[in-house]
């Protein structure tokens, strides 16, 4: 009887669209120590679709079809990939060994996990956190509230424009000068008035 899941996928897969497909098939390999399961050749040397493990997860990717979909080619990306594992100061150094750009540095957050994020070289991100502590609601509450304005974006301040002024000797010196070289004003002569009769 076929199967209506495939045995190892679970509920959600990410599905990602990557320029370079194969080179990122390898990549993946080094930077999270990613299983090959499927390839799928496509024509030009793309792929039509691959799967990969990484820990017990599934990950399937492909080129894009058509190109311009993907993350290098958008300008981006809004998502990240959570990677949980026993020993995130491991996997984040060799993630930045392998290649990828640290966009969040690892560090102990005040939600209970030590966390970091990092940037493939095909523009995917990809978090990666072990848990270290058990902070109570109020806890982690308090330490965000202690965040205060850090979260807000900082408001751009108006620049002032700057008047380039002149030393006052030079304005003195070209003031006598102007005095010195105008000449006066010629008078109207006045309008002679009619003898009355």
């Amino acid at each position: 009887m076929v199967q209506a899941v495939p045995e190892g996928a679970r509920t959600v897969t990410p599905y990602l669209t990557v320029k370079g497909a194969s080179k990122a098939l390898a990549f993946y390999k080094a930077a999270f120590g990613a299983t090959e399961l499927v390839r799928m050749p496509g024509p030009g040397g793309m792929l039509m679709h691959a799967e990969i493990r990484i820990g017990d997860s599934l990950v399937y990717f492909a080129d894009a079809f058509p190109p311009g979909q993907s993350p290098l080619e958008l300008g981006g990306t809004p998502i990240a990939l959570h990677l949980y594992v026993e020993d995130c100061d491991f996997w984040f150094a060799r993630a930045v060994k392998a290649g990828c750009k640290v966009v969040m540095p690892l560090a102990d957050q005040f939600w209970g996990d030590r966390f970091g994020q990092v940037q493939d070289p095909f523009g995917h991100l990809w978090s990666i956190a072990s848990h270290v502590a058990d902070p109570t609601p109020e806890q982690m509450q308090a330490a965000m509230a202690s965040l205060g304005d850090m979260a807000r974006p900082a408001k751009k301040k108006a620049r002032k424009k700057k008047v380039a002024r002149k030393p006052a000797q030079k304005v003195a010196a070209k003031s006598a000068v102007r005095k010195a070289t105008k000449t006066p004003a010629k008078r109207k002569p006045a309008a002679r008035k009619r003898a009355k009769r």
